[in-house]
């Protein structure tokens, strides 16, 4: 998504929808139980598909079973973003269908401080929440780093840089930090020494069914080489999957950015973990995607960003693009 509306103002985080939570401190279990409802297990008419190797992955950001009603689409993967310190990890992980996607967002400390350890507490209980889970996951750590709206982007709106604690080669630590933190096992702490940083605190249990989601955008905000995606990328020993995300905004997406990060990192799964309309109706957008899934074969999971009934990103107010998405993406899962 290459800069354009203001992301950072109160109109915006107005408009978040249910699932999507950024908070400056913790966030609240009981609104996201709110948003959650009774998917979990589909009381309320959702019906969670069964993740199918070989085939992308189907997901939304927001309440699956309206979703299903409206688009046909059989969800896999419920997209939930939890505030750094979020608790209740373990009954959220029930309600996100059979592969989750838990997005680690906004945080009350720096990147650099992350690398050091200060957020060890809240890493174990993600780790220990994704052994209990048992099923393949994803988890999303602090993604759009590259977006001036994010904490921990090394740079605001203005160009001007945050300082070493938000700097990219800090954010490069962190998330190997998180990386590691989150697969745990044994032999950790030595990869963190060989890394610079300190040892971690507490016992890590060993988990292969989490995929790290390293998500960017395309472009960063603001647009300097040193904003770029890249300059946050943290090696290939360090990421799972590769994700951009794209929206529809003022009558174009950048579909050439998103091409070009595929094919930065040609041994890495690719995917969309959010995608959606800003507020138009715009079926040949939805087209677009699905000619991109069959084109870049390496392209495992789309998430579309739907929010709230009525929000701006809601496809049911989007006729044209409710129709294309039914007949092109859903058949996709």
């Amino acid at each position: 998504m290459r800069p354009g509306p203001d992301f950072s103002g109160p109109a915006f985080f107005s408009a978040l929808p249910c699932g999507r939570v950024m908070s400056r401190g913790l966030a609240v279990l009981a609104a996201l139980a709110f948003c959650a409802g009774a998917n979990a297990g589909g009381g309320d008419g959702f019906k969670p598909a069964e993740a199918k190797s070989g085939r992308v992955a189907l997901g939304v950001l927001g309440d699956p079973a309206r979703f299903q009603g409206v688009t046909g689409q059989q969800t896999t993967t419920r997209l939930l973003i939890v505030g750094w310190g979020q608790g209740g990890l373990d009954r959220l992980l029930q309600t996100m269908g059979p592969k989750p996607m838990l997005g680690l967002g906004d945080q009350v400390m720096p990147p650099a401080d992350i690398a050091k350890g200060a957020g060890d507490d809240f890493l174990l209980a993600v780790n220990q929440a994704v052994a209990n889970f048992k099923g393949s996951m994803y988890v999303r750590p602090m993604g759009e780093m590259n977006g001036h709206w994010n904490y921990y982007c090394a740079y605001e709106k203005s160009g001007q840089s945050r300082g070493p604690a938000f700097a990219t080669a800090a954010f490069r630590k962190a998330f190997a930090r998180i990386y590691l933190a989150v697969h745990g096992g044994p032999g950790v702490n030595a990869k963190l020494a060989k890394l610079g940083m300190p040892p971690f605190r507490g016992a890590l249990a060993a988990n292969s069914n989490a995929s790290i989601v390293w998500n960017p955008q395309g472009y960063g905000s603001p647009d300097l080489p040193d904003n770029s995606a890249q300059a946050y990328f943290p090696g290939d020993a360090y990421v799972d999957m590769v994700g951009d995300d794209l929206y529809y905004i003022n009558g174009k997406a950048e579909w050439a950015a998103a091409d070009a990060l595929y094919k930065a990192h040609p041994g890495k799964p690719f995917g969309f973990p959010e995608w959606g309309l800003w507020g138009l109706d715009a079926p040949a957008f939805v087209s677009q995607m699905a000619d991109f899934v069959k084109t870049h074969p390496r392209t495992k999971l789309i998430v579309y960003y739907n929010g709230n009934a009525g929000s701006i990103f809601d496809i049911a107010s989007k006729p044209g693009s409710r129709a294309s998405y039914k007949k092109l993406i859903s058949a996709l899962g």
